[in-house]
């Protein structure tokens, strides 16, 4: 396990749970690779930023019991977590909105570069999302 990487995963969260999109992202680096779940691909720290846009437009969540994993030089990292969230406004070709709440088993993998997130590639069950939202 490498504390560095660990630290700046554990602010990583933290940063995405406060809402404090800034500091979230001044932890990316510039040329930052986004996998999005079961969707394209996307690079560079303002994608990422519009990215959040989009995502706070529709969706409030919180990411809960994160549990980390790197390897030995902290290039790489893993962390399995939950996201608590609530469907706020209709997202394209997704179902209606209504308020919906959501209890999802998510996980990403990280490379880090020097100090940074150089690549995000979340993952989660979208027919477990469908489900709970009444799709």
């Amino acid at each position: 396990m490498n504390t560095t990487t660990e630290q700046l995963l554990q602010t990583y969260y933290a940063r995405f749970n406060a809402q404090d999109w800034d500091g979230f992202l001044s932890l990316l680096s510039d040329d930052v690779v986004h996998d999005i779940n079961q969707g394209g691909r996307e690079i560079g720290r303002e994608a990422f930023r519009a990215f959040l846009q989009r995502m706070d437009r529709s969706y409030s969540e919180q990411i809960v019991d994160v549990s980390i994993t790197t390897n030995a030089d902290g290039s790489r990292a893993a962390a399995e977590f939950v996201v608590l969230g609530t469907y706020k406004a209709t997202d394209d070709g997704l179902p209606p909105a209504t308020g919906q709440t959501y209890r999802l088993p998510a996980g990403a993998f990280f490379e880090i570069r020097n100090g940074q997130v150089a690549r995000i590639s979340n993952y989660y069950n979208l027919q477990d999302w469908l489900r709970q939202v009444g799709a």
